[in-house]
């Protein structure tokens, strides 16, 4: 699957994409707001990485490799929808994490954006959420400016302090991109 916005070219991940993820995910600099912290070892990337193709497989939708158009042999970053269970509700989780070299440059909300749109439009998903750190105050901008909306505190880090969770429906998005 392939979705492409005016700088960005996402494709489902594959194994050989390991290498990248532990790059980007095993950056402690990407891991300042996730409480488990950066990945420890290739071997945790390519685990998750099969995760990932297995939602694939299962649901038909799932986590991208993202990369500029301009250089689509490059990945800046990872993010999709997964269908994911946090602190006890089912949600249709929109996440993403991209390398230090992409931030700053709206890469991150022309990804998000691009992601809600299809997941309402090719999914047919009623809902899509995200789940921040509070303190990550960049990433709550991009979910803000991608038209979401805080929800709620949600607790989903055992001794830590609540996640928040930002929410849009496919009615209320419709409502806007009119």
């Amino acid at each position: 699957m392939l979705l492409q916005t005016e700088r960005l070219c996402c494709r489902a991940v594959r194994s050989s994409d390991a290498d990248r993820l532990f790059g980007i995910y095993g950056d402690p600099a990407t891991n300042v707001f996730n409480p488990a912290g950066p990945y420890t070892d290739i071997h945790q990337a390519t685990s998750v990485l099969k995760e990932w193709m297995t939602h694939w497989t299962e649901k038909g939708f799932g986590n991208w490799a993202i990369s500029l158009r301009s250089e689509p042999e490059k990945i800046i970053g990872f993010g999709g929808i997964n269908i994911r269970c946090c602190a006890d509700l089912l949600i249709n989780n929109l996440g993403y994490r991209f390398a230090t070299e992409a931030w700053g440059k709206g890469v991150a909300t022309e990804f998000s954006r691009a992601a809600i749109h299809y997941g309402f439009n090719e999914l047919n998903l009623d809902e899509i959420s995200a789940v921040v750190r509070a303190n990550h105050l960049a990433s709550r901008n991009v979910l803000q400016k991608s038209g979401m909306d805080f929800s709620k505190e949600v607790h989903d880090v055992e001794s830590a302090p609540p996640s928040l969770l930002f929410s849009l429906t496919r009615d209320k998005w419709k409502k806007s991109v009119r």
